[in-house]
């Protein structure tokens, strides 16, 4: 009985001891070496295996779309009218403020040629 309580507490040591030399560096390091490269650091986010079609028609029918492409293609269509849409309120915020800019000389100018003028004896002087 001893003896297998003693066999016992080594192996759990034993176990114990290996459970704590798992490490990650190697996962980082393969990260590292996959964005040094200009990789993609998931393997299967892109490339032939997930953008190609599973399968080909033999009298060359097109192959219907993948699921990961119709997503990948729907995101595509968002972030275009997305850019689409800012760019006009970009292009709308400008000539709104060159409009705004315009306006605020011309009230200026009005403001200037609305001043008293001279009159009478100043105004043949000044001339």
């Amino acid at each position: 009985m001893h003896l297998t309580n003693l066999i016992t507490k080594n192996l759990l040591s034993v176990c114990k001891q290996s459970s704590r030399t798992i490490s990650c560096t190697q996962i980082s390091n393969i990260k590292e070496w996959r964005v040094s490269r200009g990789l993609p650091v998931n393997k299967n986010a892109e490339g032939i295996l997930t953008d190609g079609p599973d399968y080909t028609f033999l009298d060359g029918i097109p192959t219907p779309l993948l699921h990961k492409q119709k997503l990948r293609m729907l995101k595509q269509r968002d972030f275009a009218s997305r850019i689409v849409e800012l760019s006009s309120e970009l292009d709308f915020a400008k000539t709104r403020q060159q409009k705004m800019l315009e306006a605020k000389e011309e009230e200026r100018k009005a403001i200037l040629s609305n001043r008293l003028k001279p009159k009478g004896k100043a105004l043949l002087n000044k001339k």
